[in-house]
């Protein structure tokens, strides 16, 4: 367990403002900051952070702690690893006494043998029995500088060439399936390789570490790609292929692919600001992650109807991270990499350069969908026309468009603008309720709760201990005039006794009781609910005479329930029961 003094220390020195401002864009709301959840896709900030407490909480999906909790979220790191990440950034050395726990273990287990698979690979495609590998790459015009560089490999077609490989170098086969590199067959209680007669691409973090991997076959029976499973260092919807590149790069956009090659081609062709999703549809966790590195991202999917729906879904999940989104246009090739084959890299950059914006994307495609020649397709076109108007922030970019588009149909100005007004006030509407709506359930139960049939069934007395838990941690001093009248025993709900027994604990041995030193011996789910107590009674002054009422209500339902319990009593337990209260007062 890491020192108070030390977690005191780093407490200080991570302000909660400033480390959580480097992923999530924050604006000023009175003493507190808002900004868009990092965890769920939403477009009305509901994400607070408190400086005062230093801690945050999404009024949303219940996410909620302080910034130890926030780095373990976001990156996906145990306790420990996310203690020590923020400690590297400013420059505090982990005391010598910490170990790893298991699960810090484990993960640094699976990094450690995703390094060596990723050097089998690569040196099993530079051998001979890597051939059918590297023919299929040198055919599809990858040099061998580009190979190297992004650590290409070849999984033999073979059940075990791997698993034998990392079983020599003191691998478990339990390690290997835990990091996906084996699949299990219960029946004959054996393991056999994930991959086998493909190309490999490995998979890089942001801090150089080889998280999973892709591969590509090359003869039949099998999906055409195949990419690990989640795994505890790998999550596929919160990284990016070549993302470790291309958060290096001097251009000022990102470009995103829809596969490996493409990237690597487009790396190879000169632009290493290129990314891929890694064998699923863009994710919301991968948007906000391209939003951290740039405020541009070009798209660069196929030309087919697939690549077109991929297309309009990540304009939807760009648009409330801020990221202004152009699109490109593929003519004459199905996608990037047979483009800058067919016609090289200087006329890549000048499609990319001609490449339109989101805006005047789905326009082109209403245009294609309608015969605007016709009064019903003009019509139709309009009306579909109004409601992307209307979605547009800026209002001189709208009437630009509108204005356009009117002389272009020949249609009146202000019919447009009207039509688009009208729209506007409808959505603000529905938006006002639908935080009228958000805003009730606040105030009664919100996400971190919702599931708590214990807590639902005994809500006047969880509500209680709710209060009475965020007395004890704004006044720690009143510890001895709580704990004399009540003990952790006699909290109804489990979650709540939980906090509580961790504040009495602490409090009895004089330790002090803030946000990051809870952290330290709560889980995750325990540090939402306390987060959200802080937060429900932001600006509620509670002083010791609330605190005696919070008391007496808890105690309340003990006598309650030996009421129930009373007069659930035959005859002789009625009997008994009585001679021992008479015996006791004796």
């Amino acid at each position: 367990m890491l020192p108070d003094s030390f977690l005191t220390e780093l407490k200080y020195r991570c302000d909660i403002e400033q480390i959580i401002s480097s992923y999530v864009v924050l604006k000023r709301a009175g003493r507190n900051l808002k900004g868009l959840c990092p965890f769920h896709s939403e477009k009305t900030p509901s994400f607070v952070v408190y400086p005062e407490s230093q801690s945050f909480y999404c009024f949303g999906c219940g996410a909620g702690g302080d910034v130890v909790t926030f780095i373990r979220k976001i990156e996906n790191l145990e306790y420990l690893e996310a203690v020590r990440l923020l400690a590297q950034r400013v420059g505090m050395p982990l005391p010598e006494e910490v170990q790893d726990d298991r699960a810090a273990q484990m993960k640094n287990r699976i990094l450690s043998m995703n390094k060596e698979a990723a050097r089998f690979f690569h040196q099993v495609l530079i051998s001979p029995q890597g051939k059918p590998g590297l023919d299929y790459l040198l055919s599809r015009g990858l040099t061998r500088r580009t190979i190297t560089r992004f650590g290409l490999g070849y999984a033999p077609d073979s059940w075990d060439s791997l698993r034998n490989h990392l079983k020599g170098k003191g691998y478990s086969y339990e390690e290997m399936a835990k990091g996906a590199l084996v699949n299990h067959n219960k029946n004959r209680d054996s393991y056999y390789d994930a991959f086998r007669g493909r190309v490999i691409f490995p998979i890089i973090d942001l801090r150089g570490n080889v998280i999973a991997f892709g591969g590509r076959i090359l003869g039949e029976g099998g999906p055409k790609y195949l990419n690990s499973g989640d795994t505890p260092v790998f999550k596929k919807s919160r990284n990016l292929f070549a993302m470790n590149f291309a958060k290096s790069s001097k251009e000022n956009s990102l470009i995103l692919c829809e596969g490996y090659m493409d990237v690597v081609s487009v790396h190879q062709a000169g632009f290493d600001n290129a990314v891929a999703t890694l064998g699923t549809a863009l994710t919301p966790e991968q948007a906000r992650l391209i939003s951290q590195y740039t405020n541009q991202v070009i798209l660069a999917y196929d030309s087919d109807g697939p690549g077109q729906a991929a297309t309009r879904r990540a304009i939807g999940l760009f648009e409330p991270t801020g990221v202004k989104v152009r699109v490109l246009t593929v003519t004459q090739a199905k996608d990037p990499d047979e483009f800058i084959k067919k016609f090289g890299p200087q006329r890549f950059r000048m499609l990319m350069e001609g490449s339109a914006n989101a805006t005047e994307y789905e326009i082109a495609k209403l245009g294609a969908k309608y015969d605007r020649t016709t009064e019903d397709g003009k019509v139709n076109f309009l009306r579909e026309f109004c409601q992307l108007m209307a979605g547009i922030s800026s209002p001189v970019e709208r009437d630009v468009y509108i204005g356009r588009w009117a002389a272009e149909l020949s249609v009146s100005r202000e019919a447009i603008t009207q039509q688009v007004t009208a729209i506007q006030k409808q959505r603000q509407r529905r938006q006002q309720k639908k935080e009228a709506q958000n805003l009730q359930v606040f105030s009664q139960e919100i996400p971190v709760n919702r599931q708590d049939v214990q807590r639902a069934r005994n809500l006047r007395y969880a509500l209680a201990e709710d209060k009475l838990i965020v007395f004890l941690m704004r006044h720690p001093d009143c510890y001895e005039f709580v704990a004399g009248q009540l003990g952790p025993d006699e909290f109804v709900t489990d979650s709540n006794r939980k906090i509580f027994t961790l504040l009495c604990d602490r409090l009895a041995r004089n330790l002090p009781v803030d946000m990051m030193s809870m952290a330290s011996q709560l889980e995750e789910d325990s540090m939402s609910r306390l987060s959200w107590q802080m937060a429900s009674s932001e600006g509620i002054a509670l002083n010791k005479q609330e605190a005696q009422d919070y008391i007496n209500t808890i105690k309340k339902h003990a006598l309650q329930k030996e009421g129930e319990t009373i007069a659930s009593m035959d005859d002789k337990d009625l009997e008994e029961y009585i001679k021992q209260i008479t015996a006791n007062k004796k």
